[in-house]
C-alpha cells in the first residue's frame, strides 16, 4: 500500500447502535482517482480547518448536540467538532480508505468514543434516533441532487434540527457548456448562481439561518494538494495499471482548474432550518 495511504486502525472506533447492523457487508467503494489524489486530504472540500472551525462556532451547537454527516469523508469535521464542541456524532463515506482515516483521526484527537465512522454508502440512510444536525457537505449526488438530499437528511432530523448542505454554485455563469465542463459539471443547468441558489432553499421551505463560502485561496489548497499527492503516488506506483489514468490528470489537472472552475466555480457550506 502507498505510503500516502493510511491504514484501517487496528481499533477502530465503537459504532453507535444504527451504525453496527448498516456496516455490515459493506463493499462500496468510490472511483480510485480520488482515493489516491485525495489521499492526503483531510477535508474533501474546499473549506480549510480555520473556516470548519469557524462554521462549527457559527452554528452554536449546545454541548452533547447529535449529529449525522452522509459522505463524512476523512471525519475531520465530526472530529475536531467532538473536540471543540463536545458533541457526539455518526458518518457514512463509500471511500474505504476515507472511513479508515476518519477512525485513526478520532483516535488521534481523543474522541473515539464520541464519534463512530461506517464504511457505506450513505443513499437513503436515515439514523434510527433523531440528530440535532443532518449534514452532507458536498455529497449531494446521494439524494439525487439538493433537493433530495434534503428531504434525505429532514428524515434524519429532529424538529427544529439544523441541516447541512455543501454545494458548488457559479460565481457567474460559463459562456458556454464546454467551460462548464472544464469545472467538471455536466452542464450550466447543473448548478446556480448563489442568489438563486439561496432562493431555491427557501422554495424548499428552510430558512438559510448560516453559511460559510470558500474563497479562491481555499480552492487552491483543496485543488492544487492532489498535485503533488498524485506526483507521489506516480514516483512509488510507476508500474501499477491505473499509473496512466493518474498521469493524464495530474498533467491536465492544474491547467484545467486555474482555466475554468477558479473563475467560474463557487462553493459553500449553508445550514437550513425548516420553515
Amino acid at each position: 500500500m502507498q505510503s500516502l495511504v493510511l491504514a484501517c486502525s487496528e481499533h477502530p472506533a465503537q459504532l453507535l447502535p444504527e451504525a453496527t447492523a448498516y456496516a455490515k457487508g459493506a463493499t462500496v467503494d468510490i472511483p480510485r482517482i480520488y482515493n489516491i489524489s485525495e489521499a492526503a486530504h483531510r477535508i474533501h472540500n474546499p473549506l480549510t480547518p480555520e473556516k470548519l472551525a469557524t462554521l462549527g462556532a457559527a452554528l452554536r451547537m449546545p454541548e452533547n448536540a447529535r449529529l449525522l454527516d452522509l459522505g463524512s469523508g476523512s471525519g475531520e469535521m465530526l472530529c475536531t467538532w467532538a473536540r471543540d464542541h463536545r458533541i457526539s456524532g455518526t458518518g457514512i463515506d463509500m471511500s474505504r480508505l476515507f472511513a479508515a482515516q476518519a477512525k485513526l483521526r478520532a483516535e488521534e484527537l481523543g474522541v473515539e468514543d464520541r464519534v463512530a465512522f461506517i464504511h457505506g454508502d450513505a443513499a437513503g440512510y436515515v439514523a434510527d434516533a433523531k440528530v440535532d444536525v443532518a449534514c452532507c457537505v458536498g455529497a449531494t449526488w446521494i439524494g439525487g441532487g439538493v433537493e433530495g438530499t434534503i428531504a434525505l437528511l429532514a428524515r434524519s432530523l429532529r424538529p427544529g434540527g439544523v441541516i447541512l448542505i455543501g454545494e458548488p454554485y457559479w460565481l457567474r455563469l460559463p459562456p458556454t457548456e464546454h467551460v462548464a465542463k472544464g469545472c467538471r459539471a455536466n452542464a450550466i443547468a447543473d448548478f446556480m448562481l448563489l442568489p438563486d441558489l439561496l432562493a431555491a432553499f427557501g422554495s424548499l421551505g428552510y430558512d438559510v439561518v448560516e453559511m460559510v463560502l470558500a474563497d479562491q485561496d481555499s480552492w487552491d489548497r483543496y485543488e492544487a494538494a492532489k498535485w503533488l499527492t498524485m506526483r507521489r503516488w506516480l514516483e512509488e506506483n510507476s508500474d501499477d495499471d491505473f499509473a496512466a489514468d493518474v498521469r493524464a490528470e495530474l498533467t491536465s489537472a492544474p491547467e484545467r482548474y486555474v482555466r475554468y472552475a477558479r473563475e467560474y466555480l463557487g462553493w459553500g457550506v449553508f445550514a437550513l432550518m425548516a420553515r
